[in-house]
């Protein structure tokens, strides 16, 4: 993990350089700050510090230092460790993700607003870096472009376009092809919201250091920043969920703050809290307590289910989805659901005309209740349970889906 080392009077004054720092686990659980002797600091070299914004050949993109791990099969293992860097962007590589080099002396993305957190990453599915960067159109918004090389040669960059809309202005934007799925970008973008000074903002936390704050940057005592969801099949065009993916939530104190709620960049695969035998989860890890005078910023780490951000849900009386016509590939179909012990799914093809396929209507599926990653689905035909799908694979047909009182987070023909 690397993170941003700094301090701020009200948000706003920089009391010492700013840093970044490394942090190291085996189960995204436990964290570790290793003693990487490279930066003096207080007068000592015993810290995690990596870069420092005092050196003369990095310091410049001390503030937005953004790493990732190339997947590019190609990469020299010299290379292993991409970031960006500075505004305009510069290129950086290193082979241990601790020694960091200049890929380039020239910037490589030039026209954006960078001094927020700044991402690239491989597309295995395109063969392309891409790279989302924030950039000024009606408020805070994101921009992205693409390259076959890392230190050269990137597109014009282009605005993102939303669906319903973009859901307010948008801070830093954590988009990730999804482990999973790697055709299907996720994105997990920060929400900055400023209402002013009005009678609620009086009953948030801390109404006297708000307005401490508000006296050096008016904002910093009345923006709000909240987690959001997106999500993208080709890069450009994302899906927003405009309802907020993590609210600032019920603290008292140090909560409903501008800088909180920022989410890393990637999820974690953990061991899960509920139970020993129960499926690993995904984590991500939030800024909390952020500018807080003379108080350290924490990070709380969040979890849910595999393919957990979004689902079809139905309550108990019922619903049905049918989806757009496909192909698909594979001999069985699987769920990622929770019902009720009383609810449940059925899952049925009809053709693109909505006729039901003899042995695969909803009638011949039995249903599916309890909750699983990977349920297969089952039809009843002849008398015999079958779960093989292979004499429609290819075919273009569409799925329907009853649910009560249930959650259909994905599906998967394998």
């Amino acid at each position: 993990m690397y993170y941003r080392g700094g301090d701020y009077d009200r948000g706003v004054t920089s009391l010492h350089e700013q840093v970044y720092c490394l942090a190291i686990s085996k189960d995204g659980v436990n964290w570790e700050r290793p003693n990487l002797g490279l930066v003096e600091f207080g007068g000592s070299k015993d810290n995690n510090i990596l870069l420092t914004e005092k050196d003369e050949a990095l310091g410049y993109i001390c503030h937005n230092f953004s790493p990732f791990l190339d997947l590019n099969p190609e990469a020299p293992k010299s290379e292993r460790y991409k970031a960006v860097g500075g505004g305009p962007l510069f290129p950086l590589v290193s082979a241990d993700g601790i020694h960091w080099k200049k890929a380039s002396d020239e910037p490589i993305i030039t026209q954006g607003a960078f001094d927020s957190q700044n991402l690239v990453f491989w597309d295995s599915i395109r063969g392309e870096y891409r790279a989302y960067h924030r950039q000024f159109r009606s408020g805070r918004d994101i921009m992205t472009e693409t390259s076959r090389a890392f230190s050269s040669g990137w597109t014009k960059p282009v605005f993102l376009e939303y669906s319903p809309g973009r859901g307010g202005e948008l801070y830093t934007n954590q988009i990730t092809p999804y482990e999973r799925a790697p055709h299907i970008f996720l994105g997990f973008p920060t929400r900055y919201e400023d209402r002013g000074l009005n009678p609620a903002t009086r009953h948030l936390p801390q109404w006297e250091y708000r307005q401490l704050r508000s006296k050096i940057s008016r904002r910093e005592g009345t923006a709000v920043t909240e987690g959001l969801f997106m999500s993208s099949r080709d890069g450009e065009h994302f899906h927003v969920f405009q309802e907020a993916f993590v609210r600032p939530g019920l603290r008292t104190r140090d909560s409903w703050f501008y800088g909180d709620n920022y989410q890393n960049n990637g999820l974690v695969e953990t061991k899960s809290t509920i139970a020993e035998d129960a499926p690993n989860e995904l984590s991500m890890y939030l800024t909390e307590a952020t500018l807080q005078n003379g108080k350290p910023a924490k990070l709380r780490r969040y979890s849910l289910r595999m393919d957990g951000f979004v689902s079809i849900n139905a309550p108990m009386k019922g619903g049905k989805l049918i989806s757009k016509p496909i192909r698909f590939s594979g001999s069985k179909m699987s769920l990622n659901f929770s019902s009720s012990a009383r609810g449940g799914i059925r899952v049925g093809f009809t053709d693109q005309e909505g006729k039901p396929l003899a042995g695969y209507s909803l009638n011949d599926c039995p249903w599916i209740y309890g909750d699983s990653l990977t349920r297969r689905v089952e039809w009843v035909q002849s008398d015999e349970i079958i779960d093989n799908v292979d004499s429609i694979t290819g075919q273009p047909v569409k799925l329907v889906f009853e649910l009560k009182d249930a959650d259909l987070y994905s599906f998967k023909f394998d």
